[in-house]
């Protein structure tokens, strides 16, 4: 067999595979990603504020920075378990979940922290456009899923069709002569 086709299809040539997502654009290795910003300092700031838990945090952080950075559990909790383990943080259980709050050496640390908090690194060059209209469109998917899940069959449909008239409103005016 040829080398070019000794490649199975499933196991592409080591990472040099692009491919397509279902919108058109090309991403390499599982499509785009978002800018990363310092979840132990994130944590830390946002604990200097109030006592909140994991999920907490997540949501906070992706609202300050307009969805532009949304931490994974899998990155949060990590975190905070070190920063207990440092004894920079406690947690307290409550009503089933864990709350975490500053100790007097988490204090300290917060209050260490020079320059601009790590939301605003996150968004530092990104375009106010481009923030509101992720804004608005990330409220827009979480109604559509919410009408997917618990709306009627007629909901569903109604939702679909003024999905479609505004995705074509949007290309509409796209095409208008700027």
């Amino acid at each position: 067999m040829h080398e070019r086709f000794s490649h199975s299809r499933c196991a592409p040539p080591l990472g040099r595979e692009r491919h397509r997502h279902h919108y058109g654009r090309r991403f390499s290795r599982g499509g785009p990603r978002a800018r990363r910003g310092d979840v132990r300092a994130a944590a830390l700031a946002l604990l200097d504020e109030r006592p909140m838990h994991g999920y907490e945090m997540i949501k906070e952080i992706e609202e300050r920075t307009g969805g532009l950075w949304r931490p994974s559990a899998g990155s949060i909790y990590p975190t905070l378990q070190l920063l207990e383990d440092e004894d920079l943080i406690r947690g307290e259980d409550s009503d089933g979940k864990r709350r975490f709050s500053l100790t007097e050496q988490g204090r300290a640390a917060a209050a260490e922290r020079s320059g601009p908090l790590p939301w605003d690194e996150v968004t530092a060059g990104a375009d106010p456009r481009e923030l509101r209209l992720r804004e608005s469109f990330l409220a827009l998917r979480a109604a559509v899923l919410q009408a997917a899940r618990a709306g009627s069959e007629e909901q569903a449909a109604r939702v679909q069709e003024l999905i479609d008239e505004a995705r074509r409103g949007v290309y509409a005016i796209l095409a208008e002569d700027a």
